[in-house]
């Protein structure tokens, strides 16, 4: 809000130039020279008693001069009660405020806002005033008609368009001339905070957004962007904290509950999430997304019979809801009918070429890929999980060559003799128990059979390694280091120690009982076990194999929500198992014994003997219950979360051999990896 004062009221024409010229300098000087400006209100007073400019002047240097109830003084002589100039009301709202007087304060901002609805500075102090006061209810509410009166705002306007065309060079400029004029705009900041996410900055964005959410705590839709920036990051507990405040707005919507189930189901409270979508489908029943999100949730929770009705509930509301039936096919022990055929392939013929639903249409193609597997139609399945995988590579960005490379430079880094010397440090703790491997390996067999132990926690595939993994490389990528093994030679004891305790407690979140171990089962961890060794040396790791053939077609025809951009190429997935059984096979010789591996097949045919032996790698002793590893009803996340929970089967061990005449591509890439499974080529041992 701005304020001056040039012109004197009408019944004050009697004052001299001279004297108009003497306050104009006085108003000129208030900010730089308060005591100055204040004499020579004084002066004009002395003069004429009473002149409103020079009470005005005389309050804005009294309130600098850190006398605010004078100035409040002064203002109330300046007549037209509730009537008075904007700038007054203005002028009088921050002395009362500055002189603890709330209730002046919001009188005078109140009368302002009805002058002025459209000044979005006087709806946010008022808003702060109202919460002094204790009205958080009406103090959100003058927020949010704060943000309505910035969203007409012309330079906001220009600078979001700006962004919107690409050009966040000239956004970046308005933005910060803005900011220049109001350095604690809260709409401004929250822009900012926009602009440097879509730079990719997100240490700069969450800061913005979140002193943005800070000066206004009403501000909806800046802690909405919040929310989603601290779940990009993981960090989950803050995350739910503003998803809380969020939902308790006086005006929340939809949409609010969407995020905070969201946030719900990242930490792993199913059943609190799954009491948010049915209060919401109580409301509103014929909303195809909350159907879809439901039966997510009752997935995990082992509610099939559930989660089915809940996906076909979807699919009855909007019949191409590609998501909706992947999810329903994904159900490792459900057959879609021929019915269910039908319906797919009416709805993949009337959005095939649509603008804007690639997504439905590649999710159909999976689906349809599943169903006629079921059916026993490999051809046909084959070519609809061909053309699911040749539209979904389409979109991600994945180079096998860059991707090997990185495996190389990791291979060169840990060596025996690096590993022999790198000496004390790293957090001492050896609660977590790391599954790494391939998706479709088996990993959520031996997680379910480790989470069957009194000992151990079973919790999901946790995202933190691999965030701390890529902060570290992202100081290689701007060039803080000349290469990946100067980065690793860099982190000294203190460093890897803080490292590992902040893994660790990142990760507490997802710990719900009193267990000393708990499981992280994010299986593209095998790519950190050489960082995981650096930073928590009691660690356990645990890698989980499965005949490449069967393990590399069952994820190419697996669409995964996201992170898996290797999966979609058959000749790509291949190249990809080599890499992990190379990389592997190192640390086989550089560190014997710090891995243990699990060959799937063997815990097939043996189930107690393989699991003895991972139990005493781990150093617990053998619990009944872990053979029993289908009667545990955690929650399970992944694509397996139904198979684990019935006994050791092994109906699918070989199932790929029924597509065997197409995969040759997989089958090439693999080379020697394939033939002599479960040992490794001599070729890719070091």
């Amino acid at each position: 809000m701005k304020s001056g004062n040039r012109t004197a009221p009408a019944q004050h024409t009697e004052a001299s130039g001279a004297l108009r010229a003497a306050l104009d300098a006085a108003a000129a000087e208030v900010e730089t020279a308060p005591a100055a400006a204040l004499a020579a209100a004084e002066a004009a007073l002395a003069t004429v008693p009473g002149l409103p400019p020079a009470l005005f002047v005389a309050a804005q240097a009294l309130r600098r001069l850190g006398q605010p109830a004078d100035a409040c003084a002064r203002l109330a002589l300046i007549g037209g009660g509730i009537q008075k100039p904007p700038m007054v009301l203005w002028e009088l709202a921050q002395a009362a405020s500055e002189a603890g007087r709330p209730a002046e304060a919001i009188a005078a901002l109140e009368a302002l806002t009805r002058q002025q609805p459209g000044v979005a500075s006087g709806w946010f102090l008022l808003a702060s005033e109202l919460r002094k006061a204790g009205r958080d209810g009406d103090a959100w509410r003058a927020d949010l008609s704060a943000v309505h009166a910035a969203s007409r705002d012309p330079d906001l306007l220009a600078a979001a368009a700006a962004m919107n065309e690409g050009d966040l060079g000239k956004a970046e400029g308005m933005l910060a001339a803005r900011a220049a004029r109001l350095p604690d705009d809260p709409v401004g900041i929250r822009m900012q905070g926009e602009l440097a996410w879509r730079r990719g900055d997100m240490t700069d964005a969450l800061r913005l957004v979140e002193r943005a959410v800070t000066l206004a705590p009403g501000f909806d839709l800046a802690r909405d962007f919040l929310v989603r920036l601290l779940m990009q990051t993981n960090r989950l507990p803050e995350a739910l904290a503003h998803a809380e405040m969020l939902a308790a707005s006086p005006v929340a919507g939809a949409g609010s509950d969407l995020i905070l189930a969201s946030v719900l189901v990242r930490l792993g409270d199913q059943e609190r999430a799954r009491g948010i979508y049915e209060r919401m489908l109580a409301a509103q029943p014929d909303q195809p997304m909350l159907w879809q999100n439901l039966g997510h949730v009752l997935k995990t929770l082992g509610e099939q019979g559930e989660a089915v009705t809940a996906y076909r509930e979807a699919v009855t509301r909007q019949p191409a809801m590609g998501e909706a039936w992947w999810s329903l096919a994904n159900l490792k022990t459900v057959k879609l009918s021929g019915e269910d055929i039908a319906r797919m392939e009416a709805a993949l013929a009337e959005i095939e070429c649509e603008e804007g639903r690639e997504e439905d249409v590649f999710h159909l193609h999976f689906s349809l890929g599943k169903a006629f597997e079921d059916a026993g139609d490999a051809a046909r399945a084959y070519a609809h999980y061909a053309e699911g995988n040749r539209r979904r590579r389409a979109l991600v960005r994945y180079d096998a060559d860059e991707f090997a490379a990185e495996v190389d430079a990791t291979i060169a880094t840990f060596t025996a003799p690096f590993i022999a010397t790198m000496g004390e440090g790293g957090c001492p703790a050896e609660d977590p128990i790391f599954i790494v491997g391939l998706p479709r390996s088996g990993s959520t067999l031996v997680e379910q059979i480790l989470a069957s132990h009194s000992q151990v926690e079973g919790t999901m595939e946790l995202p933190d390694m691999m965030m701390i993994a890529a902060r570290l490389q992202s100081r290689l990528d701007d060039g803080e280091f000349a290469d990946f093994a100067a980065l690793i030679r860099s982190l000294g004891p203190a460093e890897r120690l803080r490292l590992g305790e902040e893994y660790i407690e990142r990760t507490r979140i997802h710990r719900k009982t009193g267990r000393p171990r708990f499981t992280d089962k994010m299986p593209n961890n095998w790519q950190h076990v050489g960082l995981i060794r650096l930073i928590l040396p009691r660690a356990k790791i645990v890698d989980a194999r499965r005949h490449p053939m069967s393990c590399c077609f069952s994820g190419w025809k697996q669409h995964f929500a996201r992170g898996q951009t290797f999966t979609y190429d058959l000749a790509e997935i291949g190249r990809y198992y080599r890499d992990y059984v190379r990389l592997m096979a190192h640390y086989d010789a550089a560190a014997p014994g710090a891995v243990h591996r699990v060959i799937y097949e063997r815990m097939v045919a043996d189930q107690e003997a393989e699991t003895r032996a991972v139990l005493g790698y781990l150093g617990l002793p053998f619990e009944e219950s872990c053979l029993e590893f289908h009667r545990n009803t955690r929650a399970v996340r992944t694509a397996s979360s139904e198979q684990v929970r019935r006994p050791i089967y092994t109906d699918a061990v070989e199932h790929w051999k029924a597509f065997a005449e197409w995969l040759g591509p997989l089958e090439a890439a693999l080379g020697d990896v394939a033939t002599v499974y479960p040992e490794v080529p001599e070729g890719l041992r070091p």
